[in-house]
């Protein structure tokens, strides 16, 4: 999905990709949409994972942007683009995007309160959703070959996670 876009990942491509015969991958997942929701569960799982261990570390607002940033960001707007036509990843990326999101909302949050920062004026649920989609977007942008701008946005958000929190330590 990452090299070709959800189009190409047939199960005839799965297979030859697993070494192994269309059949089998058949016989694991009936339909296309019973492979497609093991993979994101799977992922997002990894992923949720992930995220509750850095978003409970010294630097959760830079850690937010960076898992954000990541190759998985891609996949994400992939699976994302396929739940306009599969109602099962429709259920599947709300139900993941809830539990996603409610982390963030909460590192933001905490972060927002230490600094005496108005809840109110500024919702830790907008907060993180810009950090978050800014970061998306970048990575998104950087995989179509677009980089206008991206080192400003890099540059600013930078600016504000400092603001809100040292930046972590890169060993």
């Amino acid at each position: 999905m990452l090299e070709e876009g959800y189009a190409a990942a047939t199960s005839r491509r799965v297979a030859a990709r697993a070494g192994v015969k269309p059949a089998l991958v058949h016989y694991y997942f009936p339909s296309m949409d019973e492979l497609y929701v093991a993979v994101l569960r799977a992922g997002a799982e990894q992923n949720l994972a992930r995220q509750q261990e850095a978003l409970g570390g010294s630097g959760p607002l830079h850690e937010m942007w960076r898992l954000n940033s990541a190759t998985g960001a891609q996949l994400w707007m992939e699976f994302m683009a396929l739940a306009n036509h599969r109602e099962a990843l429709r259920v599947e990326i709300a139900a993941y995007a809830d539990r996603f999101r409610a982390l963030e909302e909460a590192a933001m949050a905490d972060a927002l309160r230490a600094h005496g920062v108005d809840t109110a004026e500024f919702p830790p649920v907008v907060m993180s959703m810009i950090v978050a989609s800014l970061a998306r977007i970048v990575a998104l942008e950087q995989g179509l070959g677009i980089s206008r701008g991206h080192i400003e946005v890099e540059q600013f958000v930078e600016r504000y996670l400092t603001r809100f929190e040292p930046a972590p330590d890169r060993d």
